[in-house]
């Protein structure tokens, strides 16, 4: 299935390019301008931003809460439904402590707000929270790929995998341009390694 796009493109590998090369590009704005520093860490509205800076010249819904219920592998993330009320949830859970971020952001990954483009965004909206509450940020660099999608796809049910898995790869580098852009790789997105599916789930 290949997501409506302003680019008007048709073959799926053609638009996961297109999509990693302008997502790179315009993540890389974000750093340059200073962006980021404006945005209030751990909100909604300062992913949505980060989302619709990210895909907006590829993606309608940039910044939008997806109106779909989406699943991948055999695990459906937050029904439409319940998605607004979820998260507000996160808006209000506390972020002092690495293990209330890892919480935080355990949980909005699996409210998954977007049709597509949460991994890299929320890699992003992640950082910000780690630099401002405890001086640190993930060296993605340091973080195994696969070791990072298995303990993602199991840290709904436990999130102490994640959580080491990432605590062993912080760095004071908060200010270095490559430790940031690393985390906008899409090899550690979900795609391409589990079945990923979009439809009405009952």
């Amino acid at each position: 299935m290949v997501l409506e796009n302003k680019l008007a493109i048709t073959d799926s590998a053609e638009l996961m390019r297109q999509e990693e090369k302008i997502s790179k590009k315009k993540a890389l704005e974000l750093w340059e301008k200073g962006l980021l520093d404006s945005f209030v860490p751990g909100t909604f509205e300062t992913l949505s931003k980060i989302h619709k800076y990210l895909f907006d010249e590829i993606y309608y819904f940039a910044g939008e809460i997806r109106n779909v219920n989406i699943a991948k592998g055999s695990f459906r993330f937050a029904p439409v439904m319940y998605l607004k009320q979820a998260l507000e949830h996160i808006d209000q859970m506390p972020q002092s402590t690495y293990e209330e971020i890892i919480e935080k952001y355990v949980e909005m990954n699996i409210a998954h707000p977007f049709r597509e483009g949460n991994g890299r965004s929320t890699r992003i909206w992640l950082d910000l929270i780690l630099k401002k509450e405890i001086g640190k940020v993930v060296d993605w660099n340091a973080v195994d790929k696969n070791d990072y999608l298995l303990a993602m796809e199991r840290s709904p049910i436990k999130n102490v995998e994640i959580r080491e898995l990432l605590k062993s790869a912080l760095t004071s580098l908060t200010d270095d341009r490559d430790v940031y852009m690393k985390g906008i790789d899409a090899s550690y997105n979900y795609e391409g390694y589990f079945t990923y599916r979009m439809k009405d789930l009952k």
